[in-house]
């Protein structure tokens, strides 16, 4: 009896024992990031049988286990992939908003300084002050666009850096995952199979940090190894071995970097479309989504300006009796072939409608069969069967391909307006050239008896007719019979018996004009080249129109509401975007709070688990005690 008294206490003695270990370890552990609450589970002893039944024989310690949910860590992981990609996309618009809305630093100002000096030409043309204002504001207005360029290629060169040092961190923590697995497949093979709890909780905060920067899928397998992979599937970390994530070039656009997997001796893309969550994840959504199409909105804002006013500016005559020429440099479109395409091939692009421009990249691409233009945005192409040229373009948005030396699987990517803010520049410098002035004056006789007029005239659009500034006279028949006579140098003249209409366009030499009121027999109007149009204004106020002419998005926003769109656009992203991380983040809260709860350490439950413990240490010690006590009292009998 003695004997077995004293097992039963030894055994409640080591079973608080351990109990006590594991609630110190528990308290020392309360601040350790991914520790989980352990607890000892304990087991009666067999039970010895006898005639009066059976009798206890104390109790075991079968393990020590974590206080762990697997389907709220699972949970966790997932909402905090996502909060962190929403988190990094956030930070990154938040200072793209920033920029765009600035009342002082955005473009609206720079674009409103430029036309006001167009006002003060056309209220003073011949003053050259206000040339010379009018030129300076242009390059004001070109070096807002510079820079607002400039500030969205740092940020893609950011972007960039931050890619970089994210597949650098992913790799050590792949490596530190494939050590930990076989860590504790050695640790709990030696044990028996006992579960490696301090191990399981390293492995697991490995896995959450990892989680916060790119999306994963964690598998475990029927031995407790995680494997992790990323994108669509590929492994990453299976068992004790790893693979290499790597900052490339994309193949498509060689200036982003983009995801690799190191396979072998080759290196693979992963889409990035399949990178959904983490901070690498908020980063490429960002890039493709957001900053592509703003710096793309914004390039075809100054592309559409410069485009625009250059085609009117040309049309006017500067203070040297010559034809304008372009104010503004119009940047060229981008293409870029793909890296894995033959050095040889090549095509040729241009911009045949700037009216059309949309803020989309484009893709050409060769199957074999057809050649395909590809709107990027939404996916909408357009093909042929033969090889574009100038005679037969592929033509879409405005782009045109006029030409292509390309093999079977090779595309181009086509960006008709990234380049537009980044390289539009004032093409004169000397006053003078600023092209205020009509090229033609119209004039009534003084011999006229009639009450006709005729109008100032305006020029057609380019191209320019060569004999634009030919002398023209307009002679009313006589006697009157509603009909003219029209002389001249160009095509279709001298032009008889033209009939009258008043207030109709009548065209000749690229020139358009009205008459209007009632001729008399005789009269006669002409039209002349404008030799002395240092005062005139005619060609300065249709430049000054432009500004608030819808000539964007095939004629749909001016330049100003063009921006405004992009501004507005950007805002309302920023701020759904605010909203939803914050309430990402609340949901996130919400589940550590929940997995705290669970398996987080509490000092007061533990505080009452040591008293609780001591007490069973005691009354076991006192156990023993009493049954040394019984086994002498038999020894003092015999």
């Amino acid at each position: 009896m003695g004997n077995g008294i004293l097992d039963i206490g030894i055994s409640g003695l080591l079973a608080a024992q351990n109990q006590l270990l594991t609630t110190s370890h528990n308290i020392s552990n309360v601040a350790t990031p991914g520790y989980n609450r352990q607890q000892v589970m304990l087991n009666t002893n067999i039970p010895q049988s006898s005639g009066a039944g059976f009798f206890g024989r104390g109790v075991h310690s079968t393990t020590v286990q974590r206080v762990y949910n697997q389907f709220l860590a699972n949970q966790s992981l997932q909402i905090q992939t996502q909060s962190q990609s929403l988190d990094s996309h956030y930070a990154q618009i938040k200072q793209l908003d920033d920029m765009l809305g600035d009342t002082a630093s955005g473009l609206s100002p720079a674009l409103q300084n430029f036309f006001s000096a167009l006002q003060d030409v056309t209220s003073n043309p011949s003053v050259v002050p206000s040339r010379q204002a009018m030129i300076s504001n242009g390059e004001a207005l070109a070096a807002r666009f510079q820079a607002m360029d400039q500030r969205m290629s740092q940020m893609r060169e950011g972007i960039n850096g931050q890619i970089t040092s994210i597949v650098v961190e992913v790799n050590s923590l792949a490596s530190q995952l494939a050590d930990m697995n076989q860590q504790i497949t050695l640790a709990e093979g030696a044990a028996g199979g006992q579960p490696a709890n301090d191990m399981l909780d390293q492995r697991d905060e490995l896995i959450n940090r990892l989680s916060k920067l790119v999306n994963t899928d964690i598998v475990r397998d029927s031995s407790g190894v995680i494997n992790v992979f990323v994108g669509n599937g590929q492994a990453l970390v299976v068992g004790s071995k790893t693979l290499t994530l790597q900052a490339i070039q994309s193949s498509d656009n060689p200036s982003d970097l983009t995801l690799g997997l190191v396979s072998r001796n080759s290196t693979i893309q992963i889409p990035e479309n399949q990178i959904t969550g983490g901070a690498l994840g908020g980063l490429l959504h960002f890039r493709g989504d957001t900053l592509d199409s703003a710096q793309n909105a914004l390039g075809r804002v100054a592309i559409t300006l410069a485009h625009s006013f250059n085609a009117q500016h040309q049309l006017g005559v500067d203070l040297n009796g010559d034809m304008g020429v372009n104010f503004f440099t119009v940047p060229s479109p981008k293409v870029t072939s793909a890296l894995t395409n033959n050095p040889t091939s090549s095509i040729t692009t241009s911009i045949s409608d700037y009216g059309a421009l949309t803020a989309s990249d484009y893709q050409f691409s060769y199957d074999g069969t057809n050649y395909t233009l590809t709107r990027l945005s939404d996916n909408t192409s357009i093909s042929t069967l033969i090889a574009p040229s100038g005679g037969a373009p592929l033509m879409l948005d405005g782009i045109s391909v006029t030409g292509a030396t390309i093999l079977i699987n090779e595309r181009f990517r086509i960006q008709p307006t990234v380049n537009g803010a980044k390289d539009i520049a004032v093409n004169i410098n000397d006053t003078s050239k600023i092209a205020a002035a009509g090229p033609n004056r119209t004039n009534a006789a003084t011999t006229n008896t009639g009450t006709g007029k005729i109008s100032a005239g305006t020029v057609n659009p380019l191209p320019l007719d060569p004999d634009l500034q030919q002398p023209l006279t307009i002679t009313f028949h006589t006697p009157y019979d509603g009909q003219y006579d029209v002389t001249g140098t160009g095509t279709g003249l001298p032009a008889t018996n033209q009939a009258y209409a008043e207030g109709a366009d009548i065209s000749f030499n690229g020139y358009t004009f009205q008459i209007s009121g009632s001729p008399a027999a005789g009269d006669i109007f002409t039209i002349a080249p404008n030799l002395n149009g240092s005062a005139d204004n005619r060609n300065a106020l249709l430049l000054g129109a432009l500004q608030t002419k819808n000539t964007v998005e095939n004629g749909t926003a001016s330049y100003q509401s063009a921006y405004g769109q992009l501004v507005s656009q950007i805002g309302n992203k920023t701020r759904e975007l605010e909203v939803t991380s914050k309430s990402q983040a609340n949901f996130l809260t919400q589940i550590e709070n929940t997995i705290q709860s669970t398996s987080g350490v509490n000092l007061d439950e533990e505080a009452a688990n040591l008293m609780r413990f001591q007490q069973a240490y005691q009354a076991a010690s006192k156990i023993i005690e009493m049954s040394n006590t019984l086994f002498d009292s038999i020894l003092r009998i015999s």
